[in-house]
């Protein structure tokens, strides 16, 4: 089935007489992410990843038919399977009902069943622990055989769990996720919200995204169409959750538009229009979690540019605590061939080199020398209240270990900042501060030296920072364990070190509020 056929694929509908029973097929299938990985192995897995399937068929050809092959073959492969195969895999909700549904085609006669969308398990582990669902999305590339369709519903990939893993893990009343796609977002939204409403200019994703949550029992999320906040014109929510489609394309004729990743508008304006519509949309003390690109123009910072869309609201005093953190910087070319190989046009084909060229000639006239990727975190200052984060950060590739993402990480970032931003000097010295439970120390020495040369922090988890420390700054940070306050550890290391207290502490209090923003020290409990 060509790609161009997208229009025609049948409705998804979310029938809850349909899922109920779908959904107890897959769980005696024993459908999950470690039974399917089971089948064919993990260089099978990864050789699917990189587009070919032959190494699983070949672990399958060797395995008797069962409900977990058919099922696997046939959603996560993108291949047909027989009838009989079929109707033993859906024992309760039968075949036909699947295909009302939307989510297969068994209607030509020849005995066998299609899939018309791809259904996968997907697995999670978040701070409220390990968890599971089942997630529709289309077919991608690899079952179609062809580039996508313009109205392709996007599956889980790097992007979804990067986003998940960002956001929040905090209790609220009311979360917003802005271009939803699958639903994959809400879905984790719904796990730290009482109400979470979910928003699409894509019809298809959004019955795709109804769909994913009744098949997984999940409630309280409402659905709506419409373009960015249009949906909810007046309407305030205690976070923003939003991968929106940020994808910089051309706008010329011929260059396909998709909806998964495309928002229809000029360079990285879709990523400013969200960035400037959060403040309206936001309760006081909200936050917002996002991905986002900017665009670097000749002699113009990429991160300056965002800093400048923050500032303006600033003036008219709509001003947002920020934190972005760039992630990656590709040039022109390589970010046109990531984007037109991720709409499944291949490299070495005419079509590839003539959308190289059109990505190319969009840069060149609006003077793009490059592009940025990376997350922005943002909060809402309560009523009254005063910016007072700003960071604009380009963070290494290697972060620390997060087996729950980095929403732990921006919630204690928030925390500390308006934790800094009530403390003047004269507070932070009363404080008492501990280290944080992941931070190390490393020394390196010539050899035959008795001093170490180089002494650096190191911070396990969140971002995986690493400080360099003098002999001062480690000794400060190695006696805090709460028991003294930051002007007892002051005047101790002066007296220590015949060095003077007032020029000490110049130095070591502006290093302790970095270190207690960056989350290698904390205020004591």
């Amino acid at each position: 089935m060509s790609a161009t056929d997208a229009h025609t694929l049948p409705t998804i509908v979310a029938d809850a007489a349909v899922t109920d029973a779908l959904r107890q097929d897959l769980t005696d299938a024993g459908f999950t992410v470690e039974r399917v990985d089971a089948l064919w192995g993990a260089e099978a897995a990864a050789s699917l990843h990189r587009g070919s399937r032959v190494a699983a068929l070949r672990a399958l050809a060797a395995r008797d038919t069962t409900a977990l092959t058919t099922l696997a073959t046939l959603f996560v492969l993108g291949l047909p399977v027989t009838r009989a195969d079929a109707e033993r895999a859906f024992a309760t909700t039968g075949v036909a009902a699947v295909a009302a549904a939307g989510l297969v085609r068994a209607d030509d006669g020849d005995g066998v069943v299609r899939p018309t969308v791809d259904l996968r398990p997907y697995a999670f582990v978040d701070d409220l622990g390990a968890g599971s669902w089942w997630i529709v999305s289309d077919l991608g590339e690899l079952a179609l055989g062809t580039a996508l369709g313009e109205e392709h519903v996007l599956g889980i990939g790097g992007a979804t769990t990067t986003l998940s893993g960002l956001q929040v893990p905090v209790p609220v009343r009311r979360v917003l996720d802005l271009g939803t796609g699958c639903g994959i977002q809400a879905l984790h939204a719904r796990r730290f919200a009482d109400q979470v409403v979910a928003t699409d200019i894509s019809r298809r994703a959004l019955d795709i995204a109804r769909f994913n949550a009744d098949l997984n029992g999940v409630d309280g999320i409402e659905f709506r169409y419409g373009s960015l906040f249009e949906p909810v014109a007046g309407e305030r929510f205690d976070r923003i959750v939003s991968n929106p489609p940020f994808v910089i394309t051309p706008r010329r004729e011929g260059v396909p538009s998709y909806e998964y990743r495309d928002g229809g508008m000029v360079g990285d304006a879709l990523v400013e229009t969200v960035l400037r519509g959060l403040t309206d949309h936001l309760e006081p003390g909200g936050t917002a979690q996002l991905l986002g690109n900017w665009e670097y123009h000749w002699g113009v910072d990429g991160l300056d540019r965002v800093r400048s869309w923050f500032e303006d609201a600033d003036a008219d005093g709509r001003g947002l605590d920020a934190w972005v953190l760039e992630r990656e910087r590709q040039d022109p070319a390589a970010y046109a061939e990531t984007w037109i190989r991720d709409g499944g046009t291949k490299p070495g084909t005419d079509a590839f080199d003539d959308l190289v060229d059109a990505w190319l000639d969009d840069f060149q006239d609006r003077r793009v020398t490059g592009v940025g990727f990376g997350y922005v975190v943002v909060r809402k200052p309560q009523s009254g209240g005063t910016v007072h984060l700003r960071r604009f950060e380009r963070v290494p590739e290697a972060l620390g270990s997060n087996p729950a993402g980095l929403g732990a990480t921006v919630a204690r970032a928030l925390d500390a900042a308006a934790w800094l931003a009530a403390h003047d000097d004269v507070a932070l010295a009363s404080a008492h501060l501990v280290v944080a439970g992941d931070v190390t120390e490393e020394r390196h020495y010539w050899p035959g030296n008795d001093d170490p040369t180089v002494m650096t922090l190191v911070q396990g988890g969140g971002l995986g920072r690493r400080v360099d420390a003098d002999t001062a700054l480690a000794a400060f940070v190695g006696a805090c364990d709460g028991d003294l306050s930051v002007a007892a550890i002051v005047g101790a290391l002066a007296q220590i070190t015949g060095v003077d207290e007032q020029a000490l502490a110049a130095d070591l209090l502006p290093a302790a509020r970095d270190l207690v923003l960056d989350g290698l020290l904390a205020p004591r409990a």
